[in-house]
């Protein structure tokens, strides 16, 4: 092993001056900082060959468990020492700031306000490609070659009463009888629908909100499915939810599940009384009569008639 990895690997000895220049360090951390808000000494660090890391307490509000660090070095064989830098950094105990976030999952429900844009990520799990665009339908279509023929006729028609040969003024607006007119009349035109994992959350998080298992559902006399305020939805959803149209209710407006409940049930007042159990079959309830005193018999037969 040589002498150099030698000195490599042993521990490297604070040079004398640069250890000695505390008050150097001490100025330096005063005018990057200001006077009163650097504490005692705590250490000096060898960083390197004549170079000092000295650290010293930071008293500034906020800042408990932080240290200034002033570095201090010098040239080979020159006494007079000088500085490297002052930086203010975090101890072991230091009080830090939360890990940062970006803005997008720092966004909660709730959090928007009027105005605000909140733009969707292009790879967005909740979302998936909807209807493609696609004009062209396929060969066996009914809407293919007489369809566009028909199209054709109705749009020579209408440029013979007004002028639309303007491309400025005329409205772009999709032939009818075409997938595009059919698409945009049944609302499928969109470039993004609602995949089945967005679905699945979102129903996920209204259940956890007005579901079964919340306690205004717990202690409902029934039920959405029964009630006659709930407004049945389309789709998928409407197996599982619908909305509330109850004003005096709790979720008036709110998607709920068709098994949440709450007392504003609309036969909530109309409800059969609960059955009353079979009388007991030995009645423990009432009470026999005792008198206090014999009562007297008012014909009494003697007892003693006399020997014939």
């Amino acid at each position: 092993m040589s002498a150099a990895t030698t000195r490599s690997r042993t521990p490297r000895t604070p040079d004398r001056l640069c250890v000695e220049a505390v008050e150097l360090a001490r100025a330096a951390a005063e005018d990057a900082a200001f006077p009163g808000v650097v504490g005692e000494h705590v250490s000096a660090v060898a960083e390197g060959d004549r170079v000092v890391t000295h650290y010293f307490e930071a008293k500034e509000p906020g800042y408990r468990g932080w240290r200034w660090a002033v570095t201090v070095t010098r040239a080979s064989r020159a006494k007079n020492v000088t500085l490297d830098e002052t930086v203010l950094l975090p101890g072991s105990d230091a009080l830090l700031a939360p890990e940062w976030v970006p803005w997008s999952e720092r966004l909660r429900p709730g959090d928007m306000g009027p105005g605000d844009l909140l733009p969707t990520d292009a790879e967005d799990l909740r979302l998936e490609p909807g209807w493609s665009g696609e004009d062209a339908p396929p060969p066996n279509s009914v809407v293919s070659a007489e369809m566009a023929e028909l199209v054709e006729a109705e749009y020579t028609d209408a440029t013979d009463v007004a002028d639309v040969t303007d491309p400025a003024v005329t409205p772009v607006v999709p032939a009818r009888g075409s997938i595009a007119s059919v698409a945009e009349e049944l609302g499928m035109r969109r470039a993004r629908v609602l995949s089945r994992y967005g679905l699945h959350t979102a129903a996920d998080r209204w259940d956890e909100s007005f579901g079964a298992k919340t306690p205004m559902a717990q202690a409902a006399p029934a039920s959405c499915v029964s009630c006659g305020f709930l407004v049945a939805i389309g789709g998928s959803l409407g197996q599982a939810f619908g909305i509330c149209a109850n004003e005096f209710g709790p979720a008036d407006g709110r998607l709920v599940s068709l098994s949440y409940g709450c007392g504003g049930h609309s036969e909530a007042a109309v409800m059969p009384a609960p059955m009353r159990p079979a009388p007991p079959v030995l009645d423990s309830m009432a009470s026999d009569e005792f008198a206090l005193r014999p009562v007297a018999d008012p014909d009494p037969t003697p007892s003693d008639l006399g020997h014939s």
